[in-house]
This record gives structure tokens, C-alpha cells and sequence, in this order.
């Protein structure tokens, strides 16, 4: 669905370098080394992927009869990579570098039943073909008339004329490149490519060499009659090529951002500051006017004198006796809150790896597999955080609490895998991860995640508990009748809204970036999103419990994970509204494999909001009781 010391110094530098930056460009590093060729050294164009944003299904490029090399042969991936669906191999199609070339035929194809039925599918389903030259995407450019001229990723296998489909068999390459004034080398900077139907005329033909009245070894195709290439059984299709190379004034370093320039005009970036800003007041104004409420109720509370005038008093002092009482299901809430510890530890450090550019878009896969290694790496704190709560807790089986660690979310979530696994490999994609991978994962998930849970477990057990600011009474409390604004379900819905409203406008371009194929590069902006999220899931959580324990309502620790988590169902509603106003998916597997990965992503933000609004609730309560005198 997706891609694998001193960095606290630099983050601030990177940090405005971005956001100080045109709206055109980003930082990011390039990925791999550049490479410098020489004129005539040859070129190696290496095919990707098909994908489709109407079934998110991607296909091999050999699954379509396309012509072959003699042999295939896979690229090196990385797990990010295969877990995306991405399979890079080589081609029939050889440049020498800045040798133009005129109309070239590679090969002829006769169409079977099942391969014209295949290309009708694709050309149906808006699939696109995805090449790679020197980890450079192939893109095609469109609105070419026009002010400014944008590009697309790939290009369409075909189109369709009154029920009749046509295959685009001819590719008009150009290749851009810099020139290093001191020597011959040159660098490639941009590959574009411009498809046609051309149904070539031939007389006789040759498979050792292949000739075509329509296609002049000398010269670009040109395109003299509208003749296209029908797709149809039992159709030879002749398949053609030219290549011209442009020389370019862009830099090797700024290659990409043609990419991640395409459809800029979807970037708002008005509207996300301007969103960032209102979520920034809102939870400026709220800080200050607890600061304000708390310091006042502090302030009364330890100036009492007498016995009678605390009796008369209400509010959070009077559950003093039972706010540290441990709730129900304290393990199972002990379980998610190291889950939670672990997913915003893995959060944390891709983002400031994205941000300094280490994860951009050319670094093919570097997201996903960042990711899957720093989740398991971070079981470590995981279980750490959960057996030093469960020890607070007075709990004593600290092993069936690691266990459960261990196995529940990630249980849930490769069981989700799993089955939409299966549902991809059903329908033949190459986006179903090969079992070698399923096993690596399972490796990774047993072999180190698992042991670094149950030693993170085994510390944060043996290290004394921790002791609450007052002591908790023998026989609970009871809580009065609540009004109906303060009961369980509804403030955790309201809590749910702020944290929700400060990720929605990033959310859109994350989400188009997921399902419509297109880079996603403002990590400058997410980073800044991904703070005030936590800034936000605190305060809301902060300022209900705080409300929750003024009506002497005690039973704070569940609700405290529940109301920042609530941003979860919101978040999962706004997919469901995207998938119907966005998404052209019509298949029914394609809209099985959206909802459960967007369950999967909902899921995993309920933890993370869920831990962040606990803590700060945690704190927040510790912070109070321990600032009153009590008798």
C-alpha cells in the first residue's frame, strides 16, 4: 500500500529550511549516488509496476504480453518495496546515452484470447505503466499548452474509441540531462515519455530484422495516419520506440522535484497554515484558562483552616481518596499504553528521519521499511511502559502482561494483513506479499520484537513502583448522578474532535498520496501537524478530566486513553466520506482492501492518540494532588 547522535541539533535548521522554502520545493536527499555517464555509455530503462488508482491492485509488467528480454531478471528490493508491491525488472528498452534515436521496433506480438482479454481489462481499470531510468520514474507530460505545464506518473496502457480498445505501443522517450562543463559526463535529470497507437504497415516480416513502412529508423515516428493499434485476438501487435536527449539547466540535486511538483495545484498551503494557526490559538487559550481555573483551586483548597470548611467544599479535592484506585481491566489498559509508547516512539523517529531527508520518495521503499524496523525495535520501551503502569497498579503477573504486549495489536493488525493479503493474492496482483516476505516479517515479530518487549518488561518491573501523592481509601467513594453532558460517552466523543481537526487538511494529502499514486514530501508540514496533535490530545484530555473530576466522577484512568483515542472514529468517518467523493473504485475487492488497511491505520491511531492523552492526563493528576495539602 504502501514502500525501507546530533539529529535534536539539526532538526530546527531542517525544520525552517522547509517551511522557508518557495511552496515548490522541498529538502530532501536523493536517495542513491549520482551517477555520471559518458556519451554512448548505454542505458538500462527498468519496467516497475502497473498501477491503477481505480482497484489499487498493482500487476507485474510482465503479467501484460509485453515484449521480453531473454531473460528477466529482479532488481535488489528492499522490504519496503515488496510490501508495496513494487517489482523492478529489466527491459527491451536500451539507450546510449545522448545518441538520439529514430523510430526503433523491438519486437511483435501476437495477441492470444487471454492476453487481449488482459489488455482490455487493464485498459478498462485506467492501469498506467511505470518505468524506471537511473531511479528515475518515467512521467508523462500533460497540459503542454498551457501557463504552466504538470506531469503524471506513468503512462496509460491504452484507451477506448466506441467499445474499441487500443494499445499504446509506441513511446516517444526524451531524456534530459546535465552536462559537466569540465568534462564529457553528463547526469540524467528528467525522463519523459509520450505514448501513441500507431498500427504499423510492413510487407514482409523479419524477426531477426524487423522493418516497417510506418517506423523510419532515421527519423521520430509521425503519426501520418489515424490509424491506431487495435486490440483484439489473434492481432499482431508490433511494438516501437525513439529516443531524443535534451540537454538541461536543472541540477542533479533538484531532479525530483519535477515529481513531486505534479499537481501542485491540489496544495493548499495557505490552508493548512491557516489551519495549524486556529489549532495552535484554540489550544493556547485552553492551556491558559486552566492554568488559570487550577492555580485558583489550589490556591483555595490550601487555604482552608478548619475541618467544616473542607466538608463544605466540592469539587476534584474530595476524590482524593479514590483517583489513584486502580481502574477495571488495568492490565488490558497497561497492554495498549506500551503498545501506544511503541507506535509514537516508531512515529517519532521516521518522522525526523523523513524530515531530514533521509525517507524522500527517490529513496524507493525507505518509508515502509523504516517503519516495520523501528516498530521492532521500539518494542523495547513498549514493554517497559506497560509493566512500570502495571507495577503502579500493584499487579504481580508483569509476564502475561508482556505477553499480551507482545501479541495483541500486532496480533490484530497481521491477522488484517493477512487476510487482505490473501484477498490480493487472489486476484493474481504483484502487490500480495511473497510468503519469503510474510516469513521475514513473522522473523522480525518473533525473533526481535518479541524478546525486546520481555527484556523492556523485565527492567521497568524491577524498578520500584510509583508511589501516588496521597493515599487511596479502603472502600470507594460514591459518585453522585452525572449531568448529561459529563457522561462517559459523550465527553469522549467531544474529546475526540480538537485532536482530529489538527491532522484532518494533512490527512487529505496523505491519503492522496496512498490511493492516487502521487509522492508525498511536506514532511516539514506533518512534523509541525504531528506537534500539536500531541499539544491537542493532552490539553482536551486534560481539560475533561479535569471537568470529570470536579463533578467527583473518579474513574479517569480508561476515559483519559478513550477521549484522545476517540479521534480514531473520526478519523475512520473522514476515509469513509473520502472514498466516495475522491476514489473512483468500483470493485468490490478493491473497496475491501481500502476499508480494512484505512481499519488497520484508524486502529493504530487510537493507540497512539490514546497513549498521548493518557499520559498527559497521568500527569496532569499526579501534578494536582501532589500541590494541595491533604489531612
Amino acid at each position: 500500500m504502501a514502500n525501507h547522535g546530533d539529529i535534536a541539533a539539526h532538526l530546527l535548521l531542517f525544520l525552517s529550511s522547509i517551511l522557508l522554502l518557495p511552496s515548490a520545493h522541498a529538502f530532501y536527499l536523493p536517495g542513491v549516488a549520482p551517477r555520471d555517464f559518458q556519451k554512448y555509455d548505454e542505458l538500462q530503462v527498468k519496467v516497475n509496476k502497473l498501477s491503477s488508482t481505480k482497484t489499487q491492485l498493482p500487476y507485474d509488467y510482465y503479467f501484460l504480453d509485453y515484449c521480453k528480454p531473454p531473460k528477466i531478471m529482479n532488481s535488489a528490493e528492499n522490504l519496503g518495496e515488496v510490501l508495496r508491491g513494487d517489482r523492478i525488472e529489466n527491459s527491451v528498452y536500451t539507450f546510449n546515452m545522448r545518441k538520439d534515436e529514430g523510430c526503433k521496433i523491438i519486437c511483435r506480438r501476437k495477441l492470444t484470447p487471454e492476453a487481449a482479454k488482459n489488455f482490455k481489462e487493464k485498459i478498462d481499470d485506467g492501469y498506467r505503466v511505470n518505468m524506471i531510468l537511473d531511479n528515475l520514474p518515467v512521467a508523462r507530460k500533460i497540459n503542454a499548452g498551457s501557463q504552466v505545464t504538470s506531469y503524471e506518473h506513468g503512462f496509460h496502457v491504452g484507451f477506448k474509441i466506441n467499445d474499441e480498445y487500443y494499445i499504446n505501443n509506441h513511446l516517444s522517450f526524451k531524456v534530459m540531462y546535465h552536462k559537466d562543463l569540465e568534462s564529457e559526463d553528463s547526469r540524467i535529470v528528467g525522463f519523459e515519455v509520450a505514448p501513441s497507437s500507431v498500427k504499423h504497415e510492413y510487407s514482409e516480416w523479419d524477426d531477426k530484422n524487423p522493418k516497417a513502412q510506418t517506423c523510419n529508423p532515421n527519423t521520430r515516428i509521425t503519426l501520418t495516419s489515424n490509424t491506431y493499434q487495435e486490440v483484439a485476438a489473434d492481432k499482431y501487435v508490433v511494438f516501437s520506440y525513439d529516443v531524443t536527449f535534451e540537454s538541461s539547466e536543472i541540477k542533479w540535486a533538484s531532479r525530483w522535484d519535477t515529481y513531486l511538483l505534479m499537481n501542485d495545484d491540489q496544495i493548499h498551503w495557505f490552508s493548512i497554515v491557516n489551519s495549524l494557526m486556529i489549532v495552535l490559538f484554540l489550544s493556547g487559550m485552553v492551556a491558559m484558562i486552566m492554568m488559570r481555573t487550577l492555580y485558583r483551586d489550589i490556591a483555595n483548597y490550601n487555604q482552608l483552616e478548619t475541618q467544616d470548611e473542607a466538608q463544605e467544599e466540592t469539587g476534584w479535592k474530595l476524590v482524593h481518596g479514590d483517583v489513584f484506585r486502580s481502574p477495571t481491566n488495568s492490565g488490558l489498559l497497561c497492554v495498549y499504553v506500551g503498545t501506544g509508547v511503541q507506535f509514537f516512539g516508531m512515529t517519532l523517529v521516521t518522522m525526523i528521519f523523513a524530515l531530514l531527508g533521509f525517507l524522500s520518495p527517490s529513496n524507493r521503499g525507505g518509508l515502509m521499511t523504516a517503519m516495520v524496523l523501528l516498530w521492532v525495535f521500539m518494542g523495547l520501551f513498549a514493554g517497559y511502559s506497560s509493566s512500570r503502569l502495571y507495577k503502579m497498579f500493584k499487579g504481580t503477573e508483569w509476564k502475561k502482561i508482556t505477553l499480551k504486549t507482545a501479541f495483541l495489536f500486532p496480533g490484530i493488525v497481521f491477522s488484517l494483513f493477512f487476510v487482505l493479503n490473501a484477498i490480493i493474492w487472489g486476484e493474481k496482483s504483484s502487490g500480495a506479499v511473497p510468503f519469503g516476505t510474510m516469513f521475514a516479517l513473522v522473523f522480525l515479530w518473533f525473533g526481535i520484537s518479541v524478546p525486546l518487549v520481555f527484556v523492556g518488561s523485565y527492567i521497568g518491573f524491577k524498578k520500584p513502583a510509583i508511589e501516588d501523592p496521597v493515599k487511596t481509601n479502603k472502600i470507594p467513594r460514591q459518585i453522585p448522578e452525572q449531568a448529561w453532558y459529563m457522561q462517559p460517552a459523550f465527553s469522549i466523543l467531544i474529546g475526540g474532535i480538537l485532536p482530529f481537526g489538527a491532522v484532518f487538511i494533512e490527512l487529505f494529502f496523505i491519503l492522496t498520496s496512498i490511493w492516487l499514486n502521487q509522492f508525498y514530501y511536506i514532511f516539514g508540514f506533518l512534523f509541525i501537524v504531528f506537534v500539536i496533535l500531541i499539544v491537542t490530545c493532552a490539553e482536551i484530555t486534560i481539560v475533561l478530566c479535569y471537568f470529570q473530576l470536579c463533578s467527583e466522577d473518579y474513574h479517569w484512568w480508561w476515559r483519559a486513553y478513550l477521549t484522545a483515542g476517540s479521534s480514531a472514529i473520526y478519523l475512520f468517518a473522514y476515509a469513509v466520506f473520502y472514498f466516495f467523493t475522491k476514489l473512483e473504485i468500483t470493485k468490490l475487492v478493491s473497496g475491501i482492501l481500502y476499508f480494512g488497511y484505512m481499519l488497520i491505520a484508524s486502529y493504530s491511531f487510537f493507540v497512539l492518540t490514546g497513549t498521548i492523552g493518557f499520559y498527559a492526563c497521568l500527569w496532569f493528576v499526579r501534578k494536582i494532588y501532589s500541590s494541595v495539602k491533604i489531612d
